[in-house]
This record gives structure tokens, C-alpha cells and sequence, in this order.
């Protein structure tokens, strides 16, 4: 320390030493929160009967203070048993971990009970709460049955292509093995199983069982009185029996038992008289948004912006969701859809639907742009009443681009050479006369040094050699040819995909048209609209085959001569 000393000016010295004292006093002062690890906590069902277990999980991302103390939970749960495990993934160059604490309890009385945050040391896990209700005595007529089936159907008078609830639970106090079981059936109806089955314990009347749960989302498609038939359950029941002789290869005996549940009749109602939509959406919610690629204040007249449509609903199916982009665009602002996006979620709660919707817009000119509202009319199954998920309008403005005129630009300015007015020019008609002979001249001398060449010299064709590439590129174009020949859509986007992939390495519309020039981009846009618009008429494809071509020759006049350097060393 005197060594330091002699080194530090005085006034240094004194902020070295006050800096020493008080650096472990702020350490004291920070937030232990800023360094405690989150533990997340929730259970595997919510509500839950007083009457049967179930799991509470508690999860982390890193390791803890130290060992957690459950004590807190017996005052409202009994704890079975516990367990815990960890794993570690390597995502896209990042490590992450989990660690996860699984108890699986019953509660000691019904109500809205809270799991209590739980110590891991220094660490805390955060409060949740779960619903625990009141057991149901006369869950099983009779509880002398080793195992039976119970299903159940919420709710049973749905309306039409809404959402049903439908689960099967199998109580087993007995071993069984090489169970069958069938699926739900229903006609006109679609059926979707939902997550993974759940195990719990619980008591019917007063006698231990076994639990397993399994959940469906059922869509009926037609409204009236529609029966959901009988599960039956086939099983091998392991007995305590023995055989009368001993020996190493003896198996358990085994007796074969066959369950059958109930049947349910569901009450389909019609659409209500209250809905106006155009399309029929049913569904628990419903979430309508946009994202824009760029600025939509500060667009450029022939730069395109890519508008992202998303819809997600819960509740329903994917192929109940309508269109989402509806905006007619004018030779002023050029739309470019992309084929949409569809997938669903089977989560343990319900069928999660998803549809997105990518549009390319390409405003030719500066100015101001209005796309409007999209509106999506659906009924809420929850609320019973009809909402509308809206956008509202989007005011699009658009900045002269590089190489453009502003929509006010007067024509004289235009770079056009259409439009370009110059005078007339005064030539000498002598001066003409002389240079008109001199050109005759010029290509006579040139025309008989051709034809003496010709005769002289044996000329050789030329052996042309084509690659894979080269032949897969001409066999789409000639089946292009071929399927605007016949006025093919179908045919000509198979076509016009396989050129994108071969050409550009694309494999959509939309991609391909980005490469191409303007013309070409609205066939394909005309093509596009076609196949998938709402109004399909008779597609001609004699102007986007004459589009395809004249591109093609623009390809090649635009195509830089290859300077490059011979390699220094050839293979």
C-alpha cells in the first residue's frame, strides 16, 4: 500500500482511497434482483378437482442459488412425489439450458389457491395461482370396475364449425397392457387431436385410481343433431395370478377386458340471423396485424415495400381463415402477392390458426397513396356476438426515386425520347451527295472481301455444347411455350416456378417476378391472380409468353462481355 501511496498525488491519492471504501458499499446497494435467476412456475392443468393430483413445474434458465425449499406449498398441498431434470441446447451459435422441478400434488381444500413463491437459496420463484374445485362423487356409477371409460363434450350446443371440446379419460386401478383404443368419430365433422396425453391420480369415491387424459377439438360441419360414437377400449389386465409350475421364461397371466364410454349427441346451431360477415368465422380470438418492410413516409417511386398481413385466431381451423389482402391496385402502385403462409398449433387448450399474407408494392411515381381499412368480421364463441378485427387505412407517400420525375414534373423535362422536341436540322445537299458516294463505295470494297473469303476458306461448324443447366433451362421454356399455347395457368406457373429455380434459385411467384423487368412482372401478377384471385376467369397466355420472350432479349442485351482473366493454372 506505500508503495501505492508514493506513486499517487495527494488529490489522486484521496479518490484512490475514498473509490477503495466505498466500492464494496455500492455492491452492498445493488439490487440483488439485478442478479437472481428467474424461476417461472406453472402446472400441467388448470382448473383441477379437489379429488385428483396434479403437476406444479417450476422451470430456470440457469442454476439457481442453491436447493429449493418446498416447504411452503404443504400448507394448501400434499406432495406425492418429486423430480427433477436439465437439458442444454445449441441454437444458431447460442447455448441455452433448462432446468425444470416437477412435483406432482393434491390439494387439501377447493378455491382459488396460490402457489407460494418457493426459496432456491437467494433465489425466489414467482407466486401463480390454480383453480382446485369440488370433488365429483358420482363420477363412476360403479366403482368395482377395474378400469372404464368417461368422455365429456364442451359445450354440446355449439354453432356451426365452432370449436368442441371433447375429452376421454380412462381410470385404471388395475396393471394393463397392449391397450387399443379408437378415435372419436363423427360425420361431417373435422376431429384434431390436441397436445400429449396427461397421467394423474385421483379417488372416485373414495377408491385410488390412475388417470389418463386425452383432449380432441371437434369442428362439426353441419348444423342438427350430430352423435359422437362410442369409444371402446380393449386391454390385457395383468392378474396376480400364478401358474401352477415354476420356471425362468413364466410370464404374468393376463385376462382381456374390453370398455366401452358413452355416446354424445351434440345440438348444432346455424349461423345466427345477428352475423353479416361475408365469410362465417367462429372463434375464441382473433388477432388482425400488419409490419411494413421500410418507412412508408419516406417510400421511393420504384423501390418496393413488402406490407405483412398476419392473422391468428384461436378456436378454429386454418382453413376457415378468408383472404386478407383485398386491395385493387392501379398502374400507379403495382402489387406483388407472395403465396400465402398457413400452419396451425394443436395446444392442449384449443387449435391455434395462423395465416400471413406478404404483399411487394411499387409505386411508379411520387406522391401520396391511400390503401384502405381491411376489415375482418368473426363471431366470438366466448361473448356470443359478432366483432371485427380492423386496420385501419394506410396513407402510403412516396418520394421521387433515382432516375424518376415528380408526378408534376412538366413534360419538357421528361427524359423520354418519345418525348424530347428538337429542331430541325440543316444539311448541305452537296455535302450529302459526296458522302453518300463514298459510303457506296465503302461497302462494295466490303462486300467482295466477304465473298472472297467465303470461297476461299472451308468453314467449320461449330460444335455447341450444353450443360445440365443449359438443357433444364430450355425444357422450361418450351413447356412455357407450350402451356400459354394451350392457355394452361397451372401448367404455366409449374413452368415459370421451375425456370425461377433453375435460373434464380426462387421458388415463388413473387420471387421470380422480382427478377424481372415491368411487364413481365404484371403478366405474371395477371397469372397469379388467376389461379388464386377471387374471380377466376379464361387466362390467356399469349401476352405473358410474348412478355417472357421480350425479357429474355433484353437479358442478353444487357449482359456485360465477360472480361475476365484466364486462370493462371488450368486443371
Amino acid at each position: 500500500m506505500s508503495a501505492i501511496k508514493k506513486l499517487l498525488k495527494p488529490e489522486v491519492e484521496m479518490r484512490f482511497f475514498t473509490v477503495l471504501v466505498f466500492f464494496p458499499l455500492l455492491l452492498i446497494l445493488i439490487p440483488q434482483s439485478a442478479f437472481a435467476v428467474n424461476i417461472s412456475v406453472s402446472v400441467d392443468r388448470n382448473p383441477v378437482s379437489i379429488d385428483d393430483s396434479f403437476q406444479i413445474i417450476f422451470t430456470a434458465a440457469e442454476s439457481p442459488d442453491d436447493d429449493p425449499d418446498f416447504s411452503p406449498l404443504e400448507q394448501d398441498f400434499s406432495i406425492l412425489s418429486q423430480s427433477n431434470s436439465s437439458s442444454s441446447s445449441w441454437i444458431n451459435g447460442k447455448s441455452s439450458k433448462t432446468i425444470k422441478w416437477t412435483l406432482n400434488v393434491m390439494a387439501k381444500q377447493a378455491g382459488d389457491l396460490v402457489i407460494p413463491p418457493v426459496n432456491f437459496g437467494k433465489d425466489v420463484s414467482q407466486p401463480s395461482a390454480v383453480l382446485v374445485t369440488e370433488g365429483s362423487p358420482d363420477k363412476a356409477v360403479n366403482t368395482d370396475e377395474d378400469l372404464f371409460l368417461e368422455v365429456e363434450a364442451i359445450p354440446e350446443n355449439p354453432y356451426i364449425q365452432s370449436q368442441v371440446f371433447y375429452t376421454l379419460r380412462l381410470y385404471t386401478k388395475v396393471d394393463i397392457s397392449q391397450a387399443r383404443l379408437n378415435e372419436p368419430e363423427l360425420a361431417d365433422a373435422v376431429i384434431e387431436k390436441l397436445g400429449d396425453d396427461s397421467n394423474y391420480n385421483t379417488q372416485v369415491n373414495g377408491v385410488n385410481y390412475s388417470v389418463t387424459e386425452r383432449k380432441y377439438a371437434i369442428f362439426p360441419q353441419k348444423s342438427g343433431k350430430l352423435t359422437i360414437k362410442p369409444l371402446v377400449l380393449t386391454a390385457e389386465v395383468l392378474t396376480s395370478g400364478r401358474p401352477s409350475f415354476n420356471g425362468f421364461f413364466n410370464s404374468q397371466m393376463t385376462r382381456t377386458k374390453r370398455v366401452e364410454s358413452k355416446a354424445i349427441t351434440l345440438d348444432v346451431k346455424p349461423v345466427p340471423a345477428s352475423f353479416n360477415g361475408k365469410h362465417w368465422l367462429p372463434a375464441e380470438q382473433l388477432v388482425l396485424t400488419q409490419e411494413w418492410s421500410g418507412d412508408i413516409k419516406q417510400m421511393k417511386a420504384g423501390e418496393p415495400l413488402t406490407r405483412t398481413l398476419t392473422l391468428v385466431a384461436k378456436g378454429t381451423t386454418v382453413g376457415q381463415l378468408p383472404e386478407l389482402n383485398t386491395t385493387n391496385t392501379n398502374d400507379q402502385l403495382k402489387a406483388y402477392p407472395d403465396q400465402p403462409v398457413l400452419h396451425e398449433q394443436k395446444k392442449s387448450d384449443g387449435l391455434l390458426a395462423f395465416r400471413e399474407e406478404k404483399i411487394a408494392l411499387i409505386p411508379s411515381k411520387a406522391g401520396s397513396y391511400t390503401l384502405p381499412a381491411i376489415e375482418i368480421p368473426w363471431f366470438n364463441t366466448k361473448s356470443q356476438r359478432m366483432e371485427i378485427a380492423r386496420i385501419p387505412e394506410t396513407t402510403l407517400t412516396v418520394l421521387a426515386g433515382a432516375g424518376t420525375q415528380p408526378v408534376s414534373a412538366p413534360a419538357a423535362t421528361s427524359l423520354s425520347p418519345q418525348k424530347i422536341q428538337t429542331g430541325p436540322v440543316i444539311q448541305n445537299p452537296q455535302q450529302t451527295n459526296i458522302w453518300l458516294w463514298v459510303s457506296v463505295f465503302l461497302a462494295a470494297g466490303w462486300l467482295m472481301t466477304v465473298i472472297i473469303f467465303l470461297t476461299k476458306r472451308r468453314i467449320a461448324k461449330p460444335v455447341i455444347e450444353n450443360d445440365d443447366s443449359e438443357i433444364n433451362l430450355k425444357a422450361c421454356i418450351q413447356n412455357l411455350k407450350n402451356a400459354c399455347a394451350k392457355n394452361d395457368a397451372v401448367a404455366a406457373k409449374d413452368a415459370l416456378l421451375e425456370w425461377g429455380r433453375q435460373k434464380f434459385n426462387v421458388s415463388n411467384l413473387g420471387a421470380v417476378s422480382a427478377f424481372c423487368d415491368a411487364r413481365l412482372r404484371d403478366e405474371i401478377l395477371l397469372l397469379n391472380h388467376a389461379l388464386y384471385g377471387k374471380e377466376v376467369g379464361q387466362w390467356q397466355g399469349k401476352k405473358l409468353f410474348q412478355a417472357f420472350t421480350e425479357n429474355k432479349a433484353r437479358e442478353k442485351t444487357a449482359a456485360p462481355e465477360d472480361k475476365s482473366l484466364e486462370p493462371l493454372y488450368r486443371l
